[in-house]
């Protein structure tokens, strides 16, 4: 694969006779995907989106985008799961996790906040706090226009706007992103105007986010949408066009299962970037729910370095022999700092003077990864070469890809969650009571 690069440490002892069993076991897991013969297939529309996606929808993304950065300082995104992690991701890789802050000024760009994705009253006021003084848009994103923290969130914020604009105005100011043809979201937008961009029938939430489910507010935040698409479709053709079975798909795929079988049944995704944290969160969805089910399923976790070396470093070193790390890299960042020189040395770091501090990520990261082979924590190590567009849509398609091949590997469906609906059935019943 032309940008990301898998390597794979402290799994040599493997016998080539299982490595040669999960490799035919994922490849044929692949083939079943591809051609959709497995559970769920139905909602297997994202492995050909990069390529076969609406360019009429695409187009309007863009222009919706734009329409809201020139007349918005702030957009609201209400959305859950699916709805949100993978834009959140992508907007914190690419323009950084502290986006917000350096654009809270009034000659800064468009911000953008995540609502709907908990119930807690603090968090939707200080949301509210943040953009009543500002001109805002919404972006609601929900299927079916009743999933319950984004419904009250959205009705919440659709009332400010009402409040601060009028009904007609607002109705300009809301962008809804849910079914084609049906539910109560698709209704009310029909009714009140509101320009609607389509969740795709034939894909899930948590594989949505190279659709509008995602591009909208990615677009919205200024990040290069063709770009990200690009990446994808060529991770895309990679996987599917290269004339060796064996890529770094099927690798980690297969590796996963292996160590599943060894009773390494948690998977720790590390980085040593503050803003890959919401692409951890994305993945532990992404694994999360297509994985765990039927009593089997790797446990998705994860872990911010060199911050959690300090508070979970020595469960990591030294506790059960349960877990492996998944470790994504980003090789070149794209801004640096040299450590200050003093008269000094009142903290034994002199030595470091003028030195970058990328010189010393790249040391922990290397110090940590010998420290953790040698307390036997397996590592698959994942590496694209910058924080682009490109880069990120390979990233994105890279492990949707190896999740549905993992999954199946696995024996499951990848593409339900009747786990889900579980606690939902709960609330629902206990709200009825307030009913009448």
């Amino acid at each position: 694969m032309k940008n990301l690069q898998l390597s794979i440490q402290g799994i040599e002892e493997l016998p080539d006779y299982e490595v040669e069993q999960f490799a035919e076991e994922a490849l044929f897991a692949k083939e079943t995907l591809v051609e959709k013969r497995g559970p769920g297939s139905e909602f297997t529309g994202w492995v050909e989106l990069p390529e076969n996606y609406d360019k009429e929808e695409f187009a309007r993304i863009k222009k919706a985008a734009a329409e809201i950065r020139a007349n918005s300082k702030a957009l609201v995104v209400c959305g859950i799961g699916g709805s949100y992690l993978g834009a959140a991701a992508a907007i914190d890789f690419l323009k950084g996790g502290m986006h917000n802050l350096k654009n809270a000024g009034p000659d800064g760009e468009l911000q953008i906040f995540f609502a709907g994705n908990n119930m807690n009253p603090t968090y939707i006021n200080d949301v509210l706090e943040l953009v009543k003084d500002k001109d805002f848009s919404v972006n609601v994103i929900s299927k079916s226009g009743t999933t319950m923290e984004t419904s009250v969130s959205f009705r919440i914020f659709k009332k400010a706007l009402e409040d601060k604009y009028g009904k007609e105005e607002a109705a300009k100011r809301i962008y809804a992103t849910t079914d084609k043809q049906k539910g109560a979201l698709k209704a009310l937008a029909d009714k009140e105007g509101y320009q609607t961009f389509v969740v795709p029938d034939d894909i899930g939430g948590r594989y949505s986010v190279l659709s509008a489910v995602g591009l909208l507010p990615i677009a919205a935040a200024g990040c290069d949408i063709d770009q990200l698409m690009a990446g994808a479709a060529s991770m895309r053709e990679e996987i599917l066009g290269s004339e060796d079975d064996y890529n770094e798909v099927i690798a980690y795929a297969s590796l996963r299962q292996q160590l599943y079988e060894w009773d390494r049944y948690i998977e720790i995704f590390v980085n040593y970037d503050p803003d890959l944290r919401m692409f951890a969160e994305w993945l532990k969805q992404l694994f999360g729910e297509s994985e765990g089910k039927d009593g089997y399923g790797i446990f998705p976790a994860s872990l911010n370095f060199t911050s959690d070396l300090h508070s979970m470093g020595q469960m990591i070193q030294d506790g059960e022999r349960n877990i492996f790390e998944t470790v994504i890299n980003v090789r070149n960042t794209p801004k640096d700092i040299e450590i200050p020189a003093f008269d000094e040395d009142f903290d034994g770091l002199k030595y470091l003077e003028g030195k970058p501090v990328s010189l010393l990520n790249q040391t922990a990261i290397a110090g940590t990864q010998s420290a953790h082979l040698s307390g036997d924590v397996p590592q698959i190590y994942i590496e694209i070469p910058d924080r682009s567009e490109f880069s990120l849509g390979e990233l994105f398609y890279f492990f949707e890809f190896a999740c549905g091949v993992s999954a199946y590997t696995e024996g499951v469906n990848p593409f339900d969650q009747p786990g889900v609906e579980a606690y939902k059935k709960n609330i629902k019943e206990i709200l009825a009571r307030y009913q009448g």
